[in-house]
């Protein structure tokens, strides 16, 4: 067996090295900015609610303005009903997410797998709340999304109480644990969570709340989509660059391209 230390291995200039690393920065740079942006903005959205909502009387419960939702898993013994096209979520989804904007999930299921278990395919705009172990991690679904078994889904009759609601549910997650029952994990079930009453605003008051929380969670939307196109093309460009297989000139164009 050949010794490594014979092997040759090509490797960039000092002066290539530091342009390679300022490409990179670069794109870091620009996913920590609209990182920074994100949770800005998201938390302008939160306290907006906070000011508001003083203001509200509780009124209906939950299952009178919204219909209520579960998930299930599909046999993990038959494998025809997994690695299909239709994205499946778990609590682990939501907990990796860095803003409450759920665009993928890590596995996904087929059609027959869908057809065989408890859930539905949740259309995006549905409010989705983890309900086991991790209680209340919120986010909005981007896709179309099956959930396992995990999930509170919250799809309001009104759709311009999406954000209202997504907003309420999460300034009550402290009580929505302190109802939470279970001797292996807590879990918050959908008939506790369905009589709960909700603090719903009037007309004109839910029309100016959403006309300045929508184009807020666009923006950090928007911030975010750009970070998963900004980091697909740090990662391809590394070894690349690195290979020398792609020159930096040709590295600088794409970031241009990319408007970093």
């Amino acid at each position: 067996m050949p010794d490594i230390r014979s092997f040759e291995v090509w490797v960039p200039s000092l002066r290539e090295q530091q342009a390679i690393a300022e490409i990179l920065g670069a794109l870091d740079d620009k996913i920590a900015a609209n990182t920074a942006l994100a949770a800005t903005v998201t938390q302008l959205a939160s306290t907006d609610f906070a000011a508001t909502v003083r203001h509200v009387a509780w009124g209906p419960r939950f299952e009178e303005i919204a219909d209520i939702s579960g998930g299930g898993t599909p046999s993990t013994k038959n494998p025809a009903l997994w690695d299909g096209d239709i994205w499946w979520a778990t609590p682990t989804d939501m907990t990796a997410l860095v803003g409450p904007y759920l665009e993928s999930t890590s596995r996904r299921i087929a059609p027959a797998g869908l057809a065989a278990c408890s859930s539905k395919l949740f259309e995006p705009g549905a409010i989705l709340m983890t309900s086991r172990a991790t209680i209340g991690a919120l986010a909005i679904n981007g896709v179309p999304t099956a959930l396992n078994q995990g999930f509170i889904a919250v799809e309001p009759h009104d759709p311009r109480l999406r954000w209202w609601l997504f907003h309420e549910m999460e300034s009550r997650v402290d009580e929505f644990i302190s109802w939470a029952n279970g001797a292996t994990f807590l879990e918050l079930s959908r008939g506790n969570f369905k009589r709960l009453p909700v603090r719903v605003p009037e007309e004109t008051v839910l029309m100016a709340f959403d006309s300045r929380i929508a184009p807020l969670h666009d923006a950090a939307r928007g911030a975010l989509a750009e970070n998963r196109t900004l980091a697909a093309t740090r990662d391809a460009l590394l070894p690349e660059l690195m290979s020398g297989k792609l020159r930096v000139r040709d590295a600088e164009a794409l970031i241009v391209q990319a408007g970093v």
